[in-house]
Protein backbone atom coordinates (compact mmCIF):
# COMPACT_ATOMS: atom_id res chain seq x y z
CA UNK A 1 0.00 0.00 0.00
CA UNK A 2 1.22 3.00 -0.84
CA UNK A 3 -1.91 5.62 -0.70
CA UNK A 4 -3.74 6.91 1.89
CA UNK A 5 -7.52 6.53 2.14
CA UNK A 6 -8.19 10.11 2.00
CA UNK A 7 -8.76 10.53 -1.73
CA UNK A 8 -11.42 8.20 -1.27
CA UNK A 9 -12.80 9.48 1.92
CA UNK A 10 -15.44 11.91 1.44
CA UNK A 11 -16.18 12.97 5.58
CA UNK A 12 -13.17 13.44 7.51
CA UNK A 13 -12.81 14.16 11.43
CA UNK A 14 -9.42 16.40 11.39
CA UNK A 15 -8.19 16.96 15.33
CA UNK A 16 -5.13 19.45 15.71
CA UNK A 17 -3.80 19.38 18.90
CA UNK A 18 -2.56 22.11 21.33
CA UNK A 19 0.67 22.40 20.23
CA UNK A 20 -0.34 22.94 16.58
CA UNK A 21 -2.23 25.89 17.08
CA UNK A 22 -0.96 27.92 19.96
CA UNK A 23 2.47 29.72 20.45
CA UNK A 24 4.24 27.31 22.63
CA UNK A 25 1.11 27.25 24.50
CA UNK A 26 1.21 31.06 25.54
CA UNK A 27 -1.94 31.98 23.18
CA UNK A 28 -3.30 31.20 19.37
CA UNK A 29 -1.10 31.05 16.95
CA UNK A 30 -2.96 32.54 14.11
CA UNK A 31 -0.56 31.98 11.21
CA UNK A 32 -1.03 28.62 12.21
CA UNK A 33 -5.08 28.69 12.25
CA UNK A 34 -5.76 30.53 8.90
CA UNK A 35 -3.12 27.41 7.82
CA UNK A 36 -5.53 25.21 9.25
CA UNK A 37 -8.34 27.35 7.35
CA UNK A 38 -6.92 26.90 3.80
CA UNK A 39 -6.23 23.62 4.00
CA UNK A 40 -9.36 22.50 4.59
CA UNK A 41 -10.85 25.06 2.47
CA UNK A 42 -9.35 22.99 -0.59
CA UNK A 43 -10.87 19.79 0.45
CA UNK A 44 -14.43 21.10 0.99
CA UNK A 45 -13.68 22.65 -2.23
CA UNK A 46 -13.33 18.74 -3.46
CA UNK A 47 -16.36 18.23 -2.28
CA UNK A 48 -15.29 16.70 1.29
CA UNK A 49 -17.21 17.00 4.59
CA UNK A 50 -15.11 18.01 7.03
CA UNK A 51 -15.51 18.57 10.99
CA UNK A 52 -13.06 20.51 12.97
CA UNK A 53 -11.85 19.00 16.49
CA UNK A 54 -9.33 21.63 18.09
CA UNK A 55 -7.67 21.78 21.12
CA UNK A 56 -6.51 25.48 22.06
CA UNK A 57 -8.76 27.25 24.38
CA UNK A 58 -7.08 26.78 27.72
CA UNK A 59 -3.88 28.06 26.57
CA UNK A 60 -5.75 31.35 25.10
CA UNK A 61 -7.61 31.58 28.29
CA UNK A 62 -4.13 31.57 30.54
CA UNK A 63 -2.22 34.33 27.80
CA UNK A 64 -5.79 36.38 27.97
CA UNK A 65 -5.94 36.50 31.76
CA UNK A 66 -2.25 37.27 31.95
CA UNK A 67 -1.36 33.99 33.98
CA UNK A 68 2.56 33.10 33.45
CA UNK A 69 1.52 29.27 33.39
CA UNK A 70 -1.57 26.79 32.93
CA UNK A 71 -3.47 26.30 35.97
CA UNK A 72 -3.55 23.38 38.44
CA UNK A 73 -6.74 23.94 39.99
CA UNK A 74 -10.18 22.70 38.43
CA UNK A 75 -11.79 25.48 38.51
CA UNK A 76 -8.77 27.81 37.27
CA UNK A 77 -9.07 25.84 34.04
CA UNK A 78 -12.64 26.22 34.07
CA UNK A 79 -12.29 29.64 34.17
CA UNK A 80 -9.38 30.02 31.04
CA UNK A 81 -11.67 27.61 29.37
CA UNK A 82 -14.57 30.11 29.18
CA UNK A 83 -11.99 32.86 28.55
CA UNK A 84 -10.22 31.35 25.77
CA UNK A 85 -12.96 29.39 24.01
CA UNK A 86 -14.13 33.39 22.79
CA UNK A 87 -10.68 33.95 21.45
CA UNK A 88 -10.49 30.38 19.61
CA UNK A 89 -13.85 30.88 18.35
CA UNK A 90 -13.22 34.65 16.81
CA UNK A 91 -9.99 33.39 15.22
CA UNK A 92 -11.59 30.75 13.43
CA UNK A 93 -14.22 32.11 12.32
CA UNK A 94 -11.65 34.98 11.25
CA UNK A 95 -9.58 32.92 9.23
CA UNK A 96 -12.22 30.76 7.40
CA UNK A 97 -14.30 33.72 6.02
CA UNK A 98 -11.13 34.53 3.80
CA UNK A 99 -11.99 31.26 1.96
CA UNK A 100 -15.79 31.71 2.34
CA UNK A 101 -16.28 28.80 4.45
CA UNK A 102 -18.99 29.60 7.98
CA UNK A 103 -17.82 28.00 10.82
CA UNK A 104 -19.82 26.71 13.92
CA UNK A 105 -18.66 25.80 17.49
CA UNK A 106 -19.84 22.66 19.18
CA UNK A 107 -18.67 22.05 22.40
CA UNK A 108 -19.64 18.67 23.96
CA UNK A 109 -19.52 16.65 27.26
CA UNK A 110 -19.31 13.10 27.95
CA UNK A 111 -22.73 13.12 29.11
CA UNK A 112 -24.03 14.59 25.73
CA UNK A 113 -22.45 11.18 24.00
CA UNK A 114 -23.44 9.08 27.09
CA UNK A 115 -26.80 9.64 26.92
CA UNK A 116 -28.95 8.30 23.99
CA UNK A 117 -31.48 11.22 23.15
CA UNK A 118 -28.48 13.85 23.16
CA UNK A 119 -26.12 11.92 21.51
CA UNK A 120 -29.02 11.30 18.53
CA UNK A 121 -29.32 15.30 18.56
CA UNK A 122 -25.55 16.00 18.05
CA UNK A 123 -25.22 13.70 15.61
CA UNK A 124 -28.34 15.03 13.64
CA UNK A 125 -27.04 18.49 14.55
CA UNK A 126 -23.51 17.38 13.19
CA UNK A 127 -24.93 16.30 9.72
CA UNK A 128 -26.91 19.13 9.28
CA UNK A 129 -24.09 21.76 9.75
CA UNK A 130 -22.45 19.19 6.71
CA UNK A 131 -25.17 19.22 4.73
CA UNK A 132 -25.31 23.09 4.87
CA UNK A 133 -21.54 23.42 3.97
CA UNK A 134 -20.61 24.67 7.76
CA UNK A 135 -17.07 23.51 9.34
CA UNK A 136 -18.41 22.27 13.11
CA UNK A 137 -15.48 22.90 14.99
CA UNK A 138 -15.76 20.96 18.28
CA UNK A 139 -13.68 20.77 21.43
CA UNK A 140 -14.45 19.65 24.86
CA UNK A 141 -16.61 21.42 26.88
CA UNK A 142 -14.18 22.65 29.75
CA UNK A 143 -16.14 24.77 31.71
CA UNK A 144 -18.11 22.53 33.02
CA UNK A 145 -16.57 19.05 32.91
CA UNK A 146 -14.37 17.73 35.94
CA UNK A 147 -11.66 15.03 35.95
CA UNK A 148 -14.25 12.12 36.29
CA UNK A 149 -16.35 12.77 33.55
CA UNK A 150 -13.67 14.11 30.67
CA UNK A 151 -13.29 12.55 27.39
CA UNK A 152 -9.42 12.59 29.05
CA UNK A 153 -8.20 14.33 25.67
CA UNK A 154 -9.10 15.38 22.08
CA UNK A 155 -7.82 12.04 20.37
CA UNK A 156 -10.65 10.69 22.03
CA UNK A 157 -13.46 12.81 21.50
CA UNK A 158 -11.84 12.79 17.76
CA UNK A 159 -12.83 9.24 17.68
CA UNK A 160 -16.17 9.76 18.92
CA UNK A 161 -16.70 11.97 16.40
CA UNK A 162 -15.73 10.11 14.21
CA UNK A 163 -18.23 7.33 15.10
CA UNK A 164 -21.16 9.66 15.86
CA UNK A 165 -21.19 10.88 12.43
CA UNK A 166 -19.96 7.93 10.56
CA UNK A 167 -16.92 9.45 9.00
CA UNK A 168 -14.92 7.91 6.36
CA UNK A 169 -11.53 8.74 8.03
CA UNK A 170 -9.79 10.63 11.19
CA UNK A 171 -6.52 12.56 10.93
CA UNK A 172 -4.76 13.14 14.07
CA UNK A 173 -2.54 16.31 13.75
CA UNK A 174 0.60 16.37 16.09
CA UNK A 175 4.06 17.74 16.40
CA UNK A 176 5.36 13.82 15.92
CA UNK A 177 6.12 11.99 12.75
CA UNK A 178 3.97 9.31 13.52
CA UNK A 179 4.26 5.63 15.49
CA UNK A 180 7.59 4.34 15.75
CA UNK A 181 8.44 0.45 16.45
CA UNK A 182 10.25 2.18 19.44
CA UNK A 183 11.10 5.65 21.15
CA UNK A 184 13.29 7.26 17.99
CA UNK A 185 14.75 9.48 20.48
CA UNK A 186 16.32 6.83 22.94
CA UNK A 187 16.70 4.01 19.85
CA UNK A 188 18.54 4.65 16.47
CA UNK A 189 16.85 1.51 15.16
CA UNK A 190 13.18 2.83 15.39
CA UNK A 191 11.26 2.74 12.45
CA UNK A 192 8.18 4.68 11.41
CA UNK A 193 5.16 2.39 11.05
CA UNK A 194 3.43 3.46 7.90
CA UNK A 195 0.92 1.47 7.86
CA UNK A 196 -0.98 -1.41 10.00
CA UNK A 197 -4.63 -2.19 11.13
CA UNK A 198 -6.17 -0.63 13.96
CA UNK A 199 -6.59 -2.55 17.24
CA UNK A 200 -3.44 -4.56 16.66
CA UNK A 201 -1.91 -5.03 19.79
CA UNK A 202 1.62 -4.87 18.81
CA UNK A 203 0.85 -1.15 18.14
CA UNK A 204 -0.17 -0.47 21.89
CA UNK A 205 3.30 -1.68 23.31
CA UNK A 206 5.19 0.21 20.43
CA UNK A 207 3.51 3.84 21.95
CA UNK A 208 4.99 5.86 23.98
CA UNK A 209 3.64 8.69 26.80
CA UNK A 210 2.97 12.08 25.96
CA UNK A 211 5.46 13.68 23.93
CA UNK A 212 4.27 17.62 24.40
CA UNK A 213 4.73 19.81 26.91
CA UNK A 214 1.34 21.43 25.94
CA UNK A 215 -1.25 18.81 24.99
CA UNK A 216 -2.76 16.19 26.92
CA UNK A 217 -2.59 12.83 24.72
CA UNK A 218 0.87 10.87 23.83
CA UNK A 219 0.98 8.63 21.18
CA UNK A 220 -0.78 5.67 22.83
CA UNK A 221 -4.22 7.82 23.12
CA UNK A 222 -3.95 8.48 19.41
CA UNK A 223 -3.51 4.12 18.89
CA UNK A 224 -6.27 3.73 21.41
CA UNK A 225 -8.54 6.40 19.29
CA UNK A 226 -7.83 4.54 15.97
CA UNK A 227 -9.28 1.65 17.88
CA UNK A 228 -12.12 3.51 18.68
CA UNK A 229 -12.77 4.86 15.53
CA UNK A 230 -12.32 1.63 13.68
CA UNK A 231 -15.45 0.31 15.48
CA UNK A 232 -17.40 2.59 13.03
CA UNK A 233 -15.39 1.51 9.78
CA UNK A 234 -13.22 4.47 10.11
CA UNK A 235 -9.26 4.39 9.14
CA UNK A 236 -7.17 6.63 10.89
CA UNK A 237 -4.34 8.81 9.73
CA UNK A 238 -1.26 10.08 12.42
CA UNK A 239 1.15 12.98 10.96
CA UNK A 240 2.72 15.58 11.81
CA UNK A 241 1.12 18.72 11.31
CA UNK A 242 4.16 20.60 10.45
CA UNK A 243 4.54 19.19 7.49
CA UNK A 244 3.82 21.81 4.31
CA UNK A 245 0.39 21.60 3.27
CA UNK A 246 -0.82 17.89 4.94
CA UNK A 247 -4.00 17.86 4.89
CA UNK A 248 -4.34 18.64 1.02
CA UNK A 249 -1.07 16.00 0.02
CA UNK A 250 -2.92 13.53 2.22
CA UNK A 251 -5.81 14.05 0.11
CA UNK A 252 -4.16 13.92 -2.85
CA UNK A 253 -2.79 10.19 -1.71
CA UNK A 254 0.64 10.73 -0.28
CA UNK A 255 1.45 8.52 2.46
CA UNK A 256 2.92 10.83 5.24
CA UNK A 257 2.70 9.33 8.77
CA UNK A 258 0.42 6.38 9.83
CA UNK A 259 -2.15 5.06 8.85
CA UNK A 260 -4.46 2.22 10.98
CA UNK A 261 -6.98 0.84 8.61
CA UNK A 262 -10.07 -0.96 10.33
CA UNK A 263 -10.66 -4.78 9.69
CA UNK A 264 -13.59 -5.20 11.18
CA UNK A 265 -17.09 -5.22 10.48
CA UNK A 266 -18.90 -1.62 11.75
CA UNK A 267 -20.70 -2.09 14.49
CA UNK A 268 -24.51 -1.46 14.23
CA UNK A 269 -25.23 2.27 15.52
CA UNK A 270 -26.87 0.76 18.46
CA UNK A 271 -23.65 -0.74 19.51
CA UNK A 272 -21.65 2.15 18.58
CA UNK A 273 -23.23 4.14 20.88
CA UNK A 274 -22.97 1.34 23.87
CA UNK A 275 -19.13 0.57 22.78
CA UNK A 276 -17.98 4.28 22.82
CA UNK A 277 -19.31 4.63 26.30
CA UNK A 278 -16.16 5.64 28.83
CA UNK A 279 -17.68 6.01 32.17
CA UNK A 280 -19.57 2.53 33.27
CA UNK A 281 -22.39 2.43 36.10
CA UNK A 282 -20.88 -0.76 37.28
CA UNK A 283 -19.70 -4.72 36.30
CA UNK A 284 -20.68 -7.77 36.56
CA UNK A 285 -18.32 -10.72 36.87
CA UNK A 286 -19.14 -13.75 34.66
CA UNK A 287 -17.95 -17.51 35.26
CA UNK A 288 -16.49 -19.37 32.74
CA UNK A 289 -18.96 -20.93 31.14
CA UNK A 290 -21.09 -17.23 30.48
CA UNK A 291 -17.53 -16.36 28.93
CA UNK A 292 -17.34 -18.71 26.23
CA UNK A 293 -21.74 -18.35 25.63
CA UNK A 294 -20.66 -14.57 25.15
CA UNK A 295 -17.64 -14.89 22.78
CA UNK A 296 -17.98 -17.85 20.91
CA UNK A 297 -21.78 -18.63 20.40
CA UNK A 298 -22.85 -15.21 20.67
CA UNK A 299 -25.72 -15.60 23.05
CA UNK A 300 -27.35 -13.05 25.62
CA UNK A 301 -26.35 -13.10 29.39
CA UNK A 302 -28.60 -14.72 31.25
CA UNK A 303 -28.70 -14.40 35.48
CA UNK A 304 -27.23 -17.92 36.01
CA UNK A 305 -23.49 -16.94 34.40
CA UNK A 306 -23.00 -13.66 36.97
CA UNK A 307 -21.00 -14.73 40.04
CA UNK A 308 -20.63 -11.07 41.17
CA UNK A 309 -21.79 -7.51 40.68
CA UNK A 310 -19.52 -4.15 41.48
CA UNK A 311 -21.27 -0.31 41.64
CA UNK A 312 -24.48 0.85 41.10
CA UNK A 313 -26.72 0.79 37.87
CA UNK A 314 -30.55 1.16 36.76
CA UNK A 315 -31.98 -0.69 34.32
CA UNK A 316 -31.02 0.33 31.21
CA UNK A 317 -27.76 1.49 32.10
CA UNK A 318 -24.58 0.33 30.41
CA UNK A 319 -22.14 -2.06 32.60
CA UNK A 320 -18.68 -4.23 32.29
CA UNK A 321 -18.77 -7.58 31.78
CA UNK A 322 -15.80 -9.35 33.08
CA UNK A 323 -14.46 -12.76 33.18
CA UNK A 324 -12.73 -13.66 36.82
CA UNK A 325 -9.62 -12.01 36.07
CA UNK A 326 -10.94 -8.86 35.79
CA UNK A 327 -10.73 -8.38 32.00
CA UNK A 328 -13.68 -6.90 29.76
CA UNK A 329 -14.84 -9.15 27.78
CA UNK A 330 -17.89 -7.59 26.77
CA UNK A 331 -20.45 -4.38 27.75
CA UNK A 332 -24.05 -3.93 26.98
CA UNK A 333 -27.34 -2.42 28.48
CA UNK A 334 -28.92 -4.20 31.47
CA UNK A 335 -32.00 -5.16 32.21
CA UNK A 336 -31.97 -5.09 35.79
CA UNK A 337 -30.85 -2.72 38.61
CA UNK A 338 -27.88 -3.65 40.45
CA UNK A 339 -29.77 -4.33 43.39
CA UNK A 340 -31.97 -6.64 41.09
CA UNK A 341 -29.01 -8.20 39.80
CA UNK A 342 -27.76 -8.95 43.27
CA UNK A 343 -30.52 -11.00 44.16
CA UNK A 344 -30.93 -13.32 40.63
CA UNK A 345 -27.20 -13.82 39.94
CA UNK A 346 -26.40 -17.49 39.80
CA UNK A 347 -30.05 -18.50 39.24
CA UNK A 348 -31.99 -19.53 36.12
CA UNK A 349 -34.12 -17.89 34.38
CA UNK A 350 -37.00 -19.78 35.18
CA UNK A 351 -37.15 -18.51 38.98
CA UNK A 352 -36.82 -14.35 38.57
CA UNK A 353 -40.47 -14.02 38.91
CA UNK A 354 -40.01 -16.01 42.22
CA UNK A 355 -37.24 -14.22 43.60
CA UNK A 356 -38.48 -10.65 42.62
CA UNK A 357 -42.13 -10.93 42.46
CA UNK A 358 -42.24 -10.32 38.56
CA UNK A 359 -39.84 -10.40 35.55
CA UNK A 360 -39.19 -7.64 33.09
CA UNK A 361 -36.67 -9.60 30.90
CA UNK A 362 -35.34 -13.11 30.60
CA UNK A 363 -31.86 -12.35 29.70
CA UNK A 364 -29.33 -10.32 32.01
CA UNK A 365 -28.60 -8.24 28.88
CA UNK A 366 -30.18 -9.23 25.08
CA UNK A 367 -27.40 -9.89 22.77
CA UNK A 368 -29.01 -7.02 20.46
CA UNK A 369 -28.51 -4.59 23.50
CA UNK A 370 -24.01 -6.49 24.40
CA UNK A 371 -20.79 -5.54 22.21
CA UNK A 372 -18.30 -8.08 22.24
CA UNK A 373 -14.77 -6.26 23.78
Amino acid sequence: MTSTVLPSAQRLVIKVGSSLVTNDGKGLDHTALSRWAKEIAELARQGKQVVLVSSGAIAEGVARLGWSSKPSAVHEKQAAAAVGQMGLCRAYEAAFQEYGLTCAQVLLTHEDLSDRTRYLNARSTLLTLLQLGVIPIINENDTVVTAEIKFGDNDTLGALVTNLIEGDALVILTDQTGLYTADPRSNPDATLVRFATAGDEALEAMAGGAGSSVGTGGMYTKIIAAKRAARSGAATIIACGRETDVLTRLAAGEAIGTQLTAHTTPLHAKKQWIADHLQLKGRVTLDAGAVRALKQGGSSLLPIGVSAVEGEFLRGEVVSCIDGNGVEIARGLINYSSQETSRILRHPTGQIEAILGYIDEAELIHRDNLVIS
